[in-house]
């Protein structure tokens, strides 16, 4: 088993960390500080093709697997973990289109959304439907050629600021649950559309999180993905990589709040030594070390378990989601307080590091919710993670 990158990938990764540095990390305190969504660096990204790494190539993005992917993200949460989580809610939404979208509808949208032209937003969380999804209230009413959406989504990643949405919706209203549940391709100025106010946030404030309402929006019939009754399914396929994606990001923040820790002690001096030179700080750099490499692992596992379509490969990408960002999260806290209070004043990362990967604990499903996946597959009948 050959755990080494291809030169291809080394490619991939080098270009990811070049960008990085050239365009994320010396912005990322600014858009931090004042809330600012770069839409500029956005479409930096799409010429790079970091807006549609997983689209298909006849649909104008790289084809990557999702490991390929996930070594790229890592790359740009190094820079700015806000930016890059963003990134990948985009990516999520162009491979949707492209993957299940009338063949009229991709034309239309993926062209623009892959480089960055069009940015788009992931809507299926909801106020009273947040990890129970399925139990979302918004529905799709068909009339004629038409749907008309009704209801509201919370929460949602660049809503205000995007151009396109992915929309989940009730198109069953008999049916309880996932199967009454169909998804949409909805443009942001759609008529009946209104957003809230900009969420005051911890932390991912590079990019804005509004509520959406929805009323009597009328989009065309063709702009269901799949068929009546496909949405959950799709959504549930978006969230195992989505999982992934997230995932990554709080590795790649880790990595880059170990890195600064490490300079760090190397260069502070208490009672006449470096802090490095202690017992101490010795043992939790090793530890932060070990249990860095061990979460980047198990994510880069779960990708290769998704690309392969392996039949446990929504279990491996809930272990991994679960443990990378509780590690990263962990990490991050530890580089922290071997900053001192230098690392709680805003001249430093490291508090941004903090406030930017907790949220990474709560979305695509909470840590708790991706227990209940692990633990049903392991209780399930002839189920073998190995």
């Amino acid at each position: 088993m050959d755990f080494s990158l291809t030169e291809d990938q080394r490619a991939f990764a080098d270009a990811a960390s070049q960008f990085s540095q050239d365009k994320l990390a010396p912005n990322a305190a600014l858009w931090d500080e004042k809330q600012i969504f770069p839409k500029d660096i956005l479409k930096d990204a799409g010429e790079m093709g970091f807006l549609s790494l997983y689209v298909p190539e006849e649909h104008g993005g790289l084809g990557l697997p999702r490991l390929d992917a996930s070594i790229i993200f890592e790359q740009l949460a190094m820079g700015c973990t806000s930016t890059t989580a963003y990134m990948t809610i985009h990516n999520m939404v162009s491979w949707m289109i492209a993957s299940f979208a009338t063949d009229d509808v991709k034309q239309e949208y993926c062209p623009q959304l892959v480089t960055g032209e069009s940015l788009g937003s992931y809507c299926l969380t909801e106020a009273n439907a947040g990890s129970d999804a399925a139990s979302l209230t918004t529905t799709a009413t068909k009339q004629g050629g038409e749907y008309v959406l009704k209801g509201s989504k919370a929460f949602i990643s660049g809503a205000g600021d995007t151009d396109v949405l992915v929309v989940m919706a009730r198109t069953d209203t008999n049916q309880k649950g996932a199967s009454g549940v169909s998804a949409f391709v909805v443009p942001a100025d759609a008529k009946g559309i209104s957003f809230g106010r900009k969420e005051p946030k911890m932390g991912w404030n590079s990019q804005p999180t509004r509520a959406v309402t929805f009323d009597d929006v009328r989009i065309p019939a063709s702009h269901l993905l799949g068929n009546e009754g496909d949405g959950f399914k799709f959504a549930m396929k978006g969230l195992d990589g989505g999982r992934i994606n997230i995932a990554t990001c709080s590795i790649g923040t880790a990595q880059q709040a170990l890195e600064q820790a490490i300079q760090y002690v190397g260069e502070r001096k208490q009672f006449g030594q470096k802090l490095g030179d202690f017992q101490s700080v010795q043992f939790k750099l090793a530890d932060m070390a070990t249990e860095l490499v061990a979460a980047r692992q198990l994510v880069r596992y779960a990708a290769y378990q998704l690309d392969q379509k392996a039949p446990e490969a929504t279990a491996y990408c809930a272990m991994a989601k679960r443990f990378a960002t509780d590690i990263g999260f962990k990490i991050c806290d530890q580089a922290l307080q071997l900053y001192g209070g230098y690392g709680y004043i805003k001249e430093y990362p490291l508090e941004r590091y903090f406030r930017d990967v907790r949220v990474h604990q709560i979305l695509e499903g909470t840590n708790e919710i991706m227990r209940l996946i692990i633990a049903r597959r392991v209780l399930s009948e002839g189920c073998r993670l190995l």
